[in-house]
């Protein structure tokens, strides 16, 4: 029998225009998120605007194609405009239009507002349809490397030296500009453009020391002047941190070098999460941080829940967020209980025992309680589960989908970054809960 191929004509023009429609399945991920999309808002949406008159890219079809690239593993700016042309899906969605890089950058920039919103609208949506409960929630948080180097890192010791070296090369290329006002060979009105670039750079880097020693003072003040009934330090403890030994980060001033499980520091933010627990595990509140650790986030991660859901019963949490002010702060009012799991006790050193101050007393019987309440069957229940709840969207987040460096600068735009990203894995899950393939 003959072998028949099917007739590939790669030179004959197609003699209808193609039916976007048949580009995409039914049950795709890129129809779920239009779908998705509609119910929300963007009336007041930030636009591109030229100045020359130019037509503008929908909103709406911005938002579906940032959430739908993010949810398939795609952030970069560059490579979403390179999926407008190699990515069918995505080719639906702009309905054959390419929007270029700074098209879309610009919008992902100035969109914190529609990004919100549209987290919100489908958060609402998921608990209309059963996927979203809010019953029992699991807050943690994760690092996330920052658009910048650890290189970039210096503290105040170290901006005044590489301060100190450029006004020498300043000076330095001020007597050469004064050598060729007298040179036939210079015009003695231009200085070199390399004296500009070490001027900018000095200016750079007093910016940065005043912005550490602002920081340096705010530390200060924020600190309690010790108390006459408070016990002395133990002897041999190390002296208060100088604040002189803060650093700061000359490419993104708000990051941080973070500590990570595997014990090495990343330059970058220290990224929150609420899932919820009982429903298919969605992202119900997102925030970021420059923190280094959890202790003061119980409170800030409970409020990120958007005000029109309904406040969780239960919050789960490590060791980490053992803070017996936020819990008390969540917990005011009834309607909220934190299972946290109390840190260890600390060894006094040379065992010394010293007296307690009333807020150490309060603090030991916060975690009598806690411990109290965890031993309960429910409380054991509950937080056996913390681990998975808290580990699969990061999991997914970080190994699946590639997200391990945000592209934006600034915490405002890291925060605005994380909610995206929040927004794109709640799509993905409820895709997938209602069989809907990627």
């Amino acid at each position: 029998m003959a072998t028949r191929f099917v007739n590939i004509d790669r030179q004959t023009p197609m003699l209808l225009p193609p039916d976007l429609k048949e580009w995409v399945a039914e049950n795709d991920l890129a129809k779920f998120i239009l779908e998705a999309v509609e119910v929300t808002d963007t009336a007041d949406a930030a636009l591109n605007v030229r100045g020359s008159g130019s037509e503008q890219y929908p909103p709406a079809m911005m938002l579906t194609v940032l959430i739908y690239c993010y949810a398939t593993g795609t952030f970069s700016s560059r490579r979403i405009e390179r999926a407008t042309f190699d990515s069918v899906a995505v080719r639906y969605l702009c309905a054959n239009t390419h929007p270029d890089h700074d098209t879309i950058a610009a919008f992902r920039r100035q969109n914190e507002v529609l990004l919100r919103r549209c987290f919100v609208s489908v958060l609402e949506l998921a608990r209309e349809s059963g996927l979203l409960k809010l019953g029992s929630v699991s807050l943690d948080g994760t690092k996330v490397a920052g658009s910048a180097s650890k290189g970039r890192t210096f503290n105040c010791e170290q901006l005044e030296g590489q301060i100190a070296a450029l006004e020498k090369e300043v000076g330095a290329r001020l007597r050469q500009a004064e050598l060729a006002d007298v040179s036939a060979a210079e015009d003695g009105y231009t200085l070199p453009e390399s004296h500009r670039d070490a001027e900018r750079r000095m200016a750079k880097l007093r910016q940065a020391k005043a912005r550490l020693e602002e920081r340096a003072a705010a530390q200060q003040a924020k600190k309690k002047a010790p108390s006459d009934k408070a016990p002395p330090p133990p002897p041999g403890s190390a002296p208060p941190r100088s604040p002189r030994a803060t650093r700061i980060n000359l490419t993104d001033n708000d990051s941080g070098l973070m500590p990570t499980r595997e014990r090495v520091f990343i330059q970058g933010y220290n990224s929150q999460a609420v899932i919820d627990g009982e429903g298919i595990g969605l992202i119900a509140g997102a925030h970021v941080v420059n923190a280094t650790n959890d202790r003061k986030q119980l409170e800030a991660g409970v409020q990120s829940i958007p005000a029109c859901l309904p406040r969780p019963q239960a919050v789960l949490a490590d060791t980490g967020y053992d803070n017996a002010t936020q819990i008390e702060a969540v917990e005011k009012g009834g309607q909220t209980l934190v299972y946290c799991k109390p840190q260890g006790k600390k060894k006094t050193s040379g065992g010394r025992a010293y007296r307690l101050t009333r807020s150490r007393k309060a603090l030991l019987e916060q975690r009598h309680k806690m411990r109290e309440r965890l031993a309960q069957p429910e409380g054991a229940r509950l937080y056996a589960r913390r681990q998975v709840w808290s580990e699969a969207p990061f999991h997914v987040i970080k190994n699946i989908l590639g997200f391990r460096r945000f592209n934006l600068r600034g915490l405002a735009k890291v925060n605005l970054e994380w909610q995206l990203v929040a927004l794109a894995y709640n799509c993905r899950k409820m895709a997938a809960a209602q069989a809907v393939t990627c």
